[in-house]
């Protein structure tokens, strides 16, 4: 076996630690660590525990020493838009929030009182979600103002991860870009921009590409965990690797990263930033090699996740599914972007009473449930296939669905049935496996992203679902 190389993947729900290695041309992956990930409730408000997060991260690393694969290099993605603030010692200032809090509520009118909606999507390219950093970021000035005061460096989560390991701080562009708060024209913060809300801009760093060194570990991290190696920038955003993993060779390329959020988009060269754009709530994300990922962000799996813990975890996702299907005639279609179910405390209850509150039958059982959702979501996809393919004038005619949601055969089955389009489902660990990408592209394992795709294919069973 040639080089390792370590991805650190760290989901809303759940982290885990990838060995990868390049073998005869394809990419071999062993899991070594996992760990449970969620906001912590605190003052109030969702937060994340951080702290327990670096714990971890290190626990995994120590692993590649106990099982004798030192890496030669390791990279960290997360989930976008979150963020923290530190003073002038690197201390974090305040609490760490997370996307679903609540205090971002009425920060969009605030931001909009000194710059139109429309105006603001015309120069970043983002779409509205009510977590983007650009209304955290109003949260903090309007809510906690002497903290914002006292900042002195802005980090995107899996940045000041990085930065705990390595003592340097550097900002990634493709996680960086989902906050709304980056200019697609530059490719680096609209500082215009920043300055108008009132941010501070000296607290934030120049934007660097997925492929650079952010350093080695700390003389204290590599005392603790027994080795050093380098710490390489992926493309952070978790997302954005997912889509360096769609194992495809054509540009007419349709892609869900699918997991707790359904990704839906195509890749382009230049961002589309028009208003019928905005209308339809596409946005503009950097992705690697400054490709945009226009993209519509879909509640995904969130929902049904949520049902299955309220039933406590007694069933699998494979019997849920199951269950859907013997159901699957139940009439029931939610609107699966509906702000209702973004966090509710009963997902359940809030299904059932979006059903009665639109006069549409009420699921009583689990595979109603279960088949309102999953039908609903697939729907929601075809729906996304004909708004693309209207804004962007191409034809697509096959859908490649990477990350957890792939293993989803119902659901694959559904979104053939429902778009009319070829589904090829996989690979599994999208978004682990593009961390690895970048790292063993930037060490010359592959020539570029075309050939590092091509080896995706070969190297991970896609299967493929037809259109009946």
């Amino acid at each position: 076996m040639g080089n390792y190389y370590l991805a650190v993947d760290i989901g809303a729900s759940s982290g885990r630690h990838i060995l990868g290695a390049v073998e005869n041309g394809k990419i071999v992956l062993e899991e070594i660590h996992r760990f449970e990930n969620g906001m912590v409730k605190k003052d109030g408000h969702r937060c994340w525990d951080t702290e327990h997060l670096f714990r971890e991260i290190k626990a995994g690393i120590k692993k590649c020493k106990e099982i004798g694969k030192i890496p030669v290099s390791m990279g960290i993605d997360t989930w976008a838009v979150d963020y923290v603030l530190l003073d002038e010692n690197d201390k974090v200032l305040g609490n760490t929030y997370g996307y679903r809090d609540s205090r971002m509520d009425g920060m969009d009118e605030e931001v909009y009182k000194i710059i139109p909606e429309k105006d603001l999507y015309a120069r970043t390219g983002i779409q509205k979600q009510m977590f983007n950093t650009i209304y955290q970021l109003m949260a903090h000035k309007v809510q906690e103002p002497e903290l914002l005061g006292r900042a002195k460096t802005f980090l995107m989560l899996p940045d000041y991860f990085q930065f705990l390991l390595t003592g340097s701080k550097v900002s990634e562009y493709t996680n960086a870009t989902s906050g709304q708060l980056v200019s697609p024209v530059t490719k680096q913060w609209d500082m215009e921009l920043i300055g108008m809300l009132g941010y501070p801009e000296d607290i934030f760093l120049p934007l660097s590409m997925p492929g650079t060194v952010v350093g080695k570990f700390s003389e204290e991290v590599e005392k603790e965990v027994g080795f050093s190696c380098e710490v390489v920038l992926p493309a952070t955003h978790d997302t954005a690797s997912a889509v360096m993993a769609v194992p495809t060779q054509s540009d007419e390329c349709l892609y869900i990263s699918s997991g707790t959020w359904s990704l839906m988009g195509v890749e382009n060269k230049e961002a589309i930033c028009s208003i019928e754009s905005m209308e339809k709530n596409f946005t503009n994300e950097g992705g690697y090699e400054y490709r945009f990922r226009y993209l519509k962000n879909i509640m995904g799996l969130w929902m049904i996740q949520s049902v299955r813990h309220e039933l406590n975890d007694v069933y699998s996702f494979a019997q849920l599914c199951d269950m859907a299907e013997e159901a699957k005639d139940f009439p029931s279609r939610v609107d699966v972007n509906d702000n209702c179910f973004m966090a509710p405390e009963n997902m359940t209850e809030a299904i059932k009473e979006y059903c009665r509150n639109t006069n549409r039958q009420v699921p009583e059982s689990i595979g109603e449930l279960s088949a309102v959702i999953y039908q609903s979501l697939a729907e929601s996809y075809a729906e996304t296939v004909k708004e693309i393919e209207a804004l962007t004038g191409v034809h697509y005619p096959a859908i490649n669905i990477v990350g957890g949601g792939s293993n989803a055969v119902y659901l694959n089955n559904l979104t053939a049935e429902k778009s009319g389009r070829t589904v090829y489902a996989g690979p599994g660990e999208g978004t682990a496996i593009g961390n690895l990408m970048a790292q063993m592209i930037k060490a010359g394992e592959f020539a570029g992203l075309k050939e590092a795709r091509a080896s995706v294919f070969e190297s991970f069973g896609v299967k493929t679902y037809k259109a009946q």
